[in-house]
């Protein structure tokens, strides 16, 4: 039997019962019923209440996924997951698509072919003009350029005290700046182990080399592109509009945060120990532009103008249209049909009897369902809170409706983060951002990232400064 305190058994709940519309009797019934029986009743109702509430949460954990949730995609069941549909047609690239033809490159080497016989018999062909070039791109002979310096010492004929020569400036480490660019671009850039930079280089070259080796060439490289890390520092904090985000990051098993401030032109990563608004202000310095961001507390508190992330609200609307409950469905359904609409408007924007159609549903929606306590009444709490936030997409020029930007920017660092296990060390923190900044950074403006690094690690063994102009371009 549920126990209940004094106070619930001393109550009479009467003819106002809160459940007495949910009875399968009448009001009469109810009237002649016991009143300890009218209270048992009532308590096994309120029970009976908690418990379809319940279920409803533990039925919607095991129901989300990336599509309901903030999961990343790669946390799906791979056994529920649906295939996608094809569309119609053919595979392959559709009408109107750009397409990525294949262009020639100058050529090492030129031969000319000439036709060999006519399906007439006929081998001589006196008049011939070339009609098509086919192109056959090949690997050259695979071999290190290995450069031996020969050091001497002799005894000095005034003083006698033996002098010994001394590496020529710029070849101290006892690795180039190409084979230092291609470890690297290996380790940073495509997220490879050790291990797999180390066979590559066995494999392929046949050079044989420590991990410890490659961690020094890596912590030159490191070094080597803090320059280009502090330009693009700058260039964020100067932008109008930044979407920022934030992610679980590890450095020897030690919870950490790496953050990431994104736009059109540049991409900022900051591994901090905190979540929190001094990891945020660390992040951000003196930049007061425009913030694109989730709902994040701390994000809410932002006074200049904000744009709160359409995509998360979308998600929660999912999550809430495939409740047991119809009336928690329902409103999950018309929330998601009006925030999918208003984020459409970013391409197609409304007419000014469209924007007032819209706002006049989704503020009667809100508003209807802002007072209960059940997780409808949650987000719609939420869309209240963010109203000021929802459409400055619309206003200010340059602004999306969504934080995909940055997601898309983390999910990278979530890979290398999964793979790796995070990092060991404060220098291995360093490393991760700075070279997490220059590989999307470079993406950004069309750059490969190859030679950026050869240029950078020639001018850090040369004690130079590297061309940072691309970067502080506008």
């Amino acid at each position: 039997m549920v126990q209940t305190t004094t106070a619930a058994v001393d109550t009479a709940p009467g003819p106002l019962a809160p459940y007495q519309d949910s009875f399968p009797f009448s009001q009469d019934d109810w009237l002649q019923t016991p009143m300890s029986v009218q209270q048992f009743v009532i308590r096994q109702t309120e029970q009976i209440s908690q418990l379809n509430e319940r279920v409803d949460q533990l039925q919607g954990r095991l129901k989300r996924d990336s599509k309901n949730s903030n999961q990343p995609p790669s946390s799906d069941n791979p056994y529920k997951t649906k295939p996608k549909q094809g569309g119609k047609g053919k595979p392959g690239g559709k009408k109107g698509h750009p397409g990525h033809k294949q262009v020639l490159l100058p050529p090492t080497h030129t031969e000319t072919v000439l036709p060999k016989i006519c399906p007439c018999g006929n081998t001589e062909f006196p008049v011939t003009k070339p009609y098509h070039t086919h192109q056959e791109v090949e690997l050259p002979k695979v071999a290190l350029d290995v450069n031996h310096f020969i050091l001497h010492e002799g005894p000095c004929p005034s003083c006698g005290l033996v002098v010994k020569a001394q590496v020529p400036a710029g070849h101290e480490t006892g690795h180039g700046p190409e084979i230092s660019a291609l470890i690297a671009e290996l380790a940073g850039v495509h997220g490879n182990s050790r291990n797999t930079i180390r066979s590559l280089l066995r494999s392929v070259w046949g050079y044989k080399v420590s991990a410890g080796a490659i961690q020094k060439v890596i912590d030159r490289a490191s070094e080597a592109i803090k320059g280009h890390y502090d330009a693009i520092a700058g260039a964020a904090r100067r932008s109008i509009i930044n979407h920022i985000d934030e992610t679980a990051w590890y450095m020897h098993g030690q919870l950490m945060w790496l953050w990431i401030m994104i736009n059109h032109n540049v991409a900022f990563y900051m591994i901090h120990a905190r979540r929190s608004k001094e990891a945020f202000e660390a992040l951000i310095e003196d930049w007061a532009g425009i913030l694109v961001s989730d709902g994040y507390g701390v994000y809410r508190k932002w006074v200049n103008l904000r744009q709160t992330c359409l995509a998360h609200l979308i998600r929660k609307a999912v999550a809430l249209s495939e409740s047991s409950n119809p009336e928690i469905a329902h409103f999950g359904a018309r929330a998601l049909a009006e925030l999918k609409r208003l984020c459409n408007m970013a391409h197609a924007p409304p007419t000014v009897g469209e924007w007032r159609a819209f706002y006049a549903r989704f503020i009667h929606l809100i508003f209807e369902h802002e007072g209960r306590k059940d997780p409808a009444g949650r987000l719609a709490r939420q869309l209240v809170r963010e109203m000021d936030c929802l459409w400055v997409f619309l206003e200010a020029n340059g602004v999306e409706p969504t934080n995909n930007r940055a997601e898309r920017g983390l999910r990278y660092a979530v890979m290398w983060r999964r793979r790796s296990q995070g990092t060991v060390s404060e220098k291995g923190n360093r490393w991760v951002e700075r070279i997490l900044s220059l590989k999307h950074t470079c993406g950004l403006r069309g750059k490969e990232t190859y030679p950026v690094l050869v240029e950078a690690i020639e001018c850090y063994l040369k004690g130079e400064q590297p061309d940072l102009s691309w970067i502080e371009k506008e």
